[in-house]
């Protein structure tokens, strides 16, 4: 068997420990201690943060996308081939080491992605940048930590609990999406997003491409079109089939109803 090789070490500004970027032949791997992050073998779960939010979105003539985590670049990728020609689409991410494996060491993964002329990279941490934006973005794409269940550093809770998930919310424009991934199902993290004023479908996902291996949770919650000051009524729907959303409305509902949909598999 081909040994891991060490290429680069990076500490994580503001909440310490280092990654790990490791190479075993055409095979990457991104480790924080004793823990994987993220495998270039893995890429299914990452990807559908982008191709959801774009099948929902494909209406909305120049979207504006934010990517919270560039990692291995799965979700920027399936981003810019899913979107449309006019999409602005920023990626934000906490390491400066990160951006530059991207462009140097992960080069063979990442391709010519980095330098499209929709990609704007900010050296930044995503929840400061969410925290200042107000009806800014049509989707926001978040793969931070391991999700509501933080890995890296508690720190990361901080844009799942219910004050972060609020700024989420106002940081979308009205009818806007945000696509949480997570390696778990998390029953009070979907409260928080339905507390929030959320819609909410829950989709699980494999982390690989094929038919088999572990599955990954993605949270897609729909602001509505109605601030909650309206009239409109809030309901919750639960049902199992296609991610359909409110069945007139493809998922962003045009009535300023909340739904929560759950979607077994993809």
């Amino acid at each position: 068997m081909i040994p891991w090789k060490l290429l680069d070490r990076a500490v994580i500004p503001d909440v310490g420990g280092e990654l790990r970027l490791m190479q075993r032949g055409l095979e990457y791997s991104i480790m924080l201690g004793a823990n994987e992050l993220m495998n270039s073998r893995l890429s299914g779960s990452e990807e559908a943060l982008a191709t959801l939010t774009a099948t929902k979105l494909k209406n909305v003539q120049s979207p504006q996308i934010l990517i919270g985590g560039l990692g291995m670049g799965f979700t920027l990728r399936a981003a810019l081939a899913a979107y449309s020609s006019e999409a602005k689409i920023t990626v934000a991410e906490l390491v400066p080491a990160v951006v530059t494996w991207a462009q140097h060491q992960l080069k063979p993964i990442f391709g010519e992605c980095m330098d499209d002329p929709r990609v704007r990279t900010q050296t930044i941490d995503v929840f400061n940048m969410i925290r200042e934006a107000k009806n800014q973005f049509h989707a926001i794409l978040l793969d931070v930590d391991n999700g509501p269940d933080g890995l890296t550093h508690p720190k990361n809770d901080r844009l799942y609990n219910s004050k972060g998930v609020k700024h989420v919310f106002n940081a979308l424009v009205p009818g806007g999406l945000a696509a949480i991934w997570s390696a778990r199902p998390d029953d009070k993290f979907t409260k928080i997003l339905l507390g929030a004023g959320f819609g909410v479908e829950e989709v699980s996902v494999r982390g690989h491409r094929g038919k088999s291996g572990a599955k990954h949770h993605i949270w897609l919650a729909s602001k509505p079109m109605r601030s909650s000051s309206d009239s409109a009524p809030s309901t919750t729907t639960n049902f199992t089939g296609d991610i359909a959303g409110c069945r007139s409305c493809a998922g962003v509902c045009l009535h300023g109803l909340n739904h929560q949909i759950f979607v077994h598999a993809i």
